[in-house]
């Protein structure tokens, strides 16, 4: 069996949030000569990466023209040692890396009609614990909750929601917007030491939530790494208390500035989303840095490198929570390897799977019930684009 051609797509969809660019998922389709294709994502939807990952599956694509589909680890070493910038690359580098990979354990799957599972080994678990993501910006479609919380009972009515549906965790960004939703992200209010005001603000936030959803149920505290470490270490000694379930990207992704905070702290730290290749995991998993990796299977090299990451991570003890954010695809590949890995700790389904925008862009729906999300069974992936997504794009066709 040869890759005949590969179809790359920068996908349109409507804005999502008001002050962030457009989601723009970055997709692939990869065809052989037996008419099996598979399908794979770039997971840079968001913020500004999206051409350039458009441009790089491009140039990856060339390299593959004509290689046996089934031989993902011989191509996934030579778009990683034969394209110069592979090597100790980043995010866009490793995204197209992704997107080519998840496509070939696609087209595997289908090849050898199995799931993905199947051929990583065998499923553990079938059903994965599943926390509701990023209630900051609400949680079902827009206008159902509040999508831009400022007020306490805002951020509690968005839990309280998802906890009704059965989830028991939730995570949030408690710095992401003041009391009159003025952006505080990214600002100088992050940049520092935290002043009374912000402390005071995030601990209101933290223990409203955790009064109103009870002891049973976990909060993981989002920061998206605009905190630098001492102000990091502030906000953990002020909710650590809280029985935080982990205190995600306090800091610019570094394993130095990540051991000093994890040494000052008494609650996990996680980091990962910004994290690429089992190189660059390597030093926080020498020091103990991180107690939870998220690692982004469309950013870090896809499912071939994704099940090494956490194969090393399992050596230190180190759980696994992989980063999803971006369409149905990146999804169903993470659950195909979360349910493998013995060091799995819970499934993230971020509030941009609840929008229609977004999940009409795959042809099945996949959602948790009461928390919990059943692995697909069906060959491959279990998932592939729908014709608004392939319809609705620029795409160039490769071969």
């Amino acid at each position: 069996m040869k890759i005949t051609k590969v179809d790359v797509m920068l996908v349109k969809t409507p804005r999502i949030l008001k002050e962030k660019p457009q989601w723009r998922p970055v997709i692939c389709r990869i065809y052989t000569d037996e008419g099996i294709y598979g399908d794979g994502e770039a997971a840079l939807a968001y913020g500004i990466a999206a051409p350039a990952a458009f441009g790089m599956i491009q140039d990856l694509a060339k390299l593959v023209i004509g290689m046996d589909p089934l031989d993902n680890e011989v191509i996934w070493d030579k778009l990683y040692k034969n394209t110069f910038w592979g090597q100790n690359g980043g995010p866009v580098v490793f995204a197209g890396i992704s997107a080519i990979d998840i496509a070939l354990w696609d087209i595997k799957g289908k090849y050898f009609n199995v799931p993905v599972y199947k051929l990583l080994g065998g499923k553990k678990r079938d059903r994965l614990r599943t926390y509701a993501s990023q209630l900051t910006y609400g949680w079902g479609e827009f206008g159902e909750t509040c999508d831009r919380c400022g007020t306490v009972d805002e951020y509690v009515a968005n839990c309280k929601k998802a906890v009704a549906e059965g989830y028991d965790c939730v995570k949030l960004d408690f710095f992401n917007y003041d009391r009159d939703k003025g952006l505080l992200n990214n600002t100088d209010a992050q940049r520092t030491l935290l002043t009374p005001y912000y402390c005071q603000l995030i601990e209101e936030r933290v223990a409203a939530v955790r009064e109103a959803i009870g002891p049973g149920v976990d909060i993981i505290m989002e920061n998206h790494s605009y905190p630098d470490a001492n102000g990091a270490v502030q906000l953990g000694r002020i909710v650590q208390k809280y029985n935080i379930f982990y205190f995600e990207e306090p800091n610019t992704p570094n394993p130095k500035t990540a051991k000093y905070i994890c040494d000052k702290l008494q609650m996990p730290i996680a980091h990962g989303e910004r994290v690429y290749s089992r190189w660059q995991y390597a030093p926080y998993f020498e020091d103990m840095s991180v107690q939870v990796i998220q690692p982004d299977l469309g950013n870090s090299g896809g499912i071939t490198e994704g099940k090494k990451i956490c194969d090393m991570a399992h050596v230190y003890d180190i759980a696994v929570q992989c980063h999803v954010c971006a369409s149905p695809l990146s999804t169903v590949a993470a659950l195909q390897l979360e349910c493998v890995i013995p060091n799995f700790v819970i499934h993230e389904h971020h509030r941009n799977c609840l929008l229609k925008q977004n999940k009409e862009l795959c042809i099945y729906d996949y959602q948790p019930i009461n928390g919990k999300f059943d692995i697909p069974e069906l060959p491959g992936l279990g998932n592939e684009f729908s014709e608004i997504a392939l319809n609705n794009c620029d795409k160039v066709t490769v071969g």
